[in-house]
């Protein structure tokens, strides 16, 4: 019998997304929907769900609310990673993060290249560690949160998980 390599493992998780955006609701948010879909097909439980304005603020209130509840192991946000004055979502988080994932973001970038072209330099798309819980910030479109979602975060996940809780 051959053990099973941490890196191979599968992991269910509680997940929490948090959307960053000033026009969007719950109605409106076609990103928020597909992590539902991708997340619940995958076997993960959404544990939480909020939208919040590009507000340093409200950011930081919502994710600390996100690290306090034990249902929760990791964490999505979607929105507010590019480079206009209203995109503070990576400013907030990159002060938080205990360990940042720099893979995370340069693999993304180049995913979205092949898929965006040059304009995929602008996102600064970013992930880390905090309390032994993953934050993953993506941007905020539809295809972002799938590429994001069934490229990187959910292949690897059960790893990520096991090595940030050891």
């Amino acid at each position: 019998m051959t053990q099973e390599h941490p890196r191979d493992q599968d992991a269910s998780t509680g997940f929490a997304i948090l959307i960053v955006s000033d026009s969007r609701t719950e109605a409106s948010d076609e990103s928020g929907k597909l992590a539902k879909k991708l997340l619940t097909q995958e076997g993960h439980h959404v544990a939480a769900y909020k939208i919040v304005k590009n507000d340093k603020a409200a950011i930081q209130t919502a994710v600390m609310t996100f690290l306090r509840d034990e249902r929760i192991g990791t964490i999505i946000t979607s929105g507010g990673t590019g480079i206009s004055s209203r995109d503070v979502t990576v400013d907030v988080m990159s002060g938080l993060f205990e360990k940042t994932l720099l893979g995370f973001g340069e693999f993304f970038r180049r995913i979205s290249r092949e898929e965006i072209g040059d304009a995929a330099m602008i996102s600064r798309a970013t992930a880390g560690i905090i309390d032994g819980k993953a934050i993953f910030c993506l941007p905020g479109s539809k295809n972002a949160m799938e590429s994001g979602l069934t490229k990187l975060v959910l292949p690897g996940l059960g790893h990520l998980l096991w090595e940030a809780n050891r």
